[in-house]
């Protein structure tokens, strides 16, 4: 299963890189969901998302690191230890000789009382064709591809559910959508394999049917591309 078009981007682990515009995205970190989490967290999400961040930045080498929204899940007060973890966040695109931008996410209310650096409702990247923003509200700037998060797109396959990406030619006005999986490894993801235009959250996906989904599969290091929801639903 190969990518159905020349998507001039390659999806790596829960991250998309764009190597025309020498840039990395990654969606729904949440930094801050374990401690704001009434149950214990099985891991210590700030450290988990930081050393994946800095194996990706190692692989990929961008000069760009774009946060397409939910930086931090925080609505009323900054939880305890986000700001030792975005500070080690921070370090790790620095020290990779990165920028770092972020477009904030409905869950990013409290991202001025904590981050100081590079943010927008929406970015476009060096490509000149890509956006980047949430995806929670239609963004104003045009573009020939937007690529954002907030649904947390998974795929259920055979039983097991697994992050995926989703890809929509033409999905938006004409312009090409490409849905993120959630970067943190505490948000199970929803389930798409089932889910209709009504489910989804962002008003990017108007049309589910016609979205390809993508998994990341470790051991050939490659996304594996599935035909249009509206056709595999059935096989999977």
């Amino acid at each position: 299963m190969t990518a159905p078009v020349d998507l001039a981007v390659s999806p790596v682990e829960r991250a998309l890189f764009v190597p025309d515009a020498d840039a990395l995205v990654i969606a729904d970190i949440h930094l801050g969901r374990a401690a704001a989490s009434s149950v214990d967290a099985p891991i210590a999400d700030g450290a988990d998302s930081c050393e994946r961040l800095e194996s990706l930045l190692s692989r990929t080498e961008p000069s760009t690191v774009v946060v397409a929204g939910d930086l931090l899940h925080a609505f009323h007060r900054v939880p305890r230890g986000v700001e030792r973890d975005l500070a080690a966040l921070e370090a790790a695109v620095e020290a990779a000789g990165a920028s770092l931008v972020v477009t904030p996410g409905n869950h990013d209310t409290m991202l001025e009382d904590v981050f100081d650096g590079n943010a927008a409702a929406a970015y476009r990247l060096a490509d000149g064709e890509t956006v980047v923003c949430h995806g929670h509200e239609r963004p104003e700037m045009d573009a020939a591809r937007y690529v954002i998060g907030h649904d947390h797109p998974a795929l259920s396959i055979e039983g097991r559910k697994r992050p995926c990406f989703l890809y929509g030619p033409n999905a938006s006005e004409g312009a090409d959508v490409i849905v993120c999986p959630a970067f943190t490894t505490l948000a199970a993801g929803a389930t798409v394999n089932g889910m209709r235009a009504r489910d989804f959250q962002s008003p990017l996906v108007a049309d589910p049917d016609s979205f390809h989904p993508a998994v990341w599969d470790d051991s050939s290091e490659e996304a594996l591309w599935f035909p249009p929801l509206g056709a595999c639903r059935r096989f999977l």
